[in-house]
């Protein structure tokens, strides 16, 4: 009597794939995405001085969550051993076993191709351009090891979608949208001082480079917040130099107000609610700098 087919030959393959993407999707923490998001958005409307084509922004949202989860895939696989060694981090899906770090280059590999297909679709200078995102990216995970300023080229690997998003829309560089570029530069190293901060002790142990690790926790405050207040001045170059109206102002006060609470809810004494400051305050700064901006641009456009 011949053997009947098992009726789900597929599972043992599908399955396991699924839970790898579902804890992929967890390790890279895609929804935090909001980070550069919607500073690229802004980009790209100054761009178009209002909403860009809706193909454009298809391709460019596509490329963005693309580049992010290529960056945060490859710096988990990267950081695999330091995370291991680390009593915040070793629970982590590589170094808990949860995934293979095989698995995670292929994700890299394939949102990498994600990116370079995005920017393809976008024009010549993106897709030539590209490739150099993608460097920058990756070189962020290795810098910790040779250079106490790493946290700048994290800002980098952010601060670098505004100018992506313009080159998207116009195919060329304006140098004005470099400001914005530089105020989210200086905005995510801040933050980045301040999260490194929970390492300090640990960094300083093991030799790897930070300005916590380096010059001490007080030190390291008074960075971020000069840093914070470079973002400010930043954005309020670069209201004036494309024109913007009372709206983005309050916008940029509204962003002024949510980082200084950040700033008062932790310490050099108390770290406790650093993940409140890092990824909620953070996030809604983006939100709501992108909100203000769009709505500034769309009314003046309409009026």
């Amino acid at each position: 009597m011949p053997l009947r087919p098992a009726p789900y030959p597929l599972y043992p393959v599908f399955v396991p794939l699924l839970r790898s993407i579902g804890v992929t999707l967890e390790m890279i923490k895609w929804e935090h995405s909001v980070f550069a998001l919607p500073f690229a958005l802004t980009g790209a409307m100054l761009a178009s001085h209002g909403w860009p084509p809706l193909a454009k922004l298809a391709w460019i949202v596509m490329c963005m969550i693309a580049a992010r989860s290529a960056a945060m895939a490859f710096n988990r696989w990267a950081d695999a051993d330091l995370d291991a060694a680390n009593p915040r981090t070793r629970m982590r899906a590589i170094p808990a076993g949860l995934l293979t770090p095989r698995f995670a280059a292929g994700f890299t590999a394939l949102m990498s191709l994600v990116f370079l297909l995005g920017a393809w679709r976008l024009n010549r200078l993106t897709l030539i351009l590209a490739p150099i995102v993608l460097a920058v990216l990756f070189l962020y995970s290795y810098t910790k090891r040779f250079t106490r300023w790493s946290h700048f080229f994290l800002g980098l690997a952010l601060g670098i979608a505004p100018t992506g998003a313009w080159i998207a829309i116009r195919g060329s560089l304006d140098p004005r949208i470099l400001v914005l570029t530089a105020a989210v530069l200086f905005w995510v190293a801040g933050f980045d001082v301040l999260y490194a901060c929970q390492d300090e002790a640990h960094d300083r142990s093991t030799g790897l480079l930070s300005i916590p690790a380096t010059l001490g926790l007080a030190p390291a405050f008074w960075i971020a917040r000069i840093m914070h207040l470079l973002m400010l001045g930043l954005l309020v170059w670069l209201a004036v130099l494309f024109h913007l109206g009372p709206i983005a102002a309050v916008g940029i006060v509204a962003v002024a107000a949510l980082l200084l609470w950040e700033h008062l809810i932790v310490s050099p004494r108390d770290l406790t609610r650093m993940n409140a400051a890092f990824f909620m305050m953070n996030g809604v700064i983006a939100v709501i700098f992108f909100v203000f901006v769009a709505a500034d641009l769309l009314l003046r456009r309409h009026a």
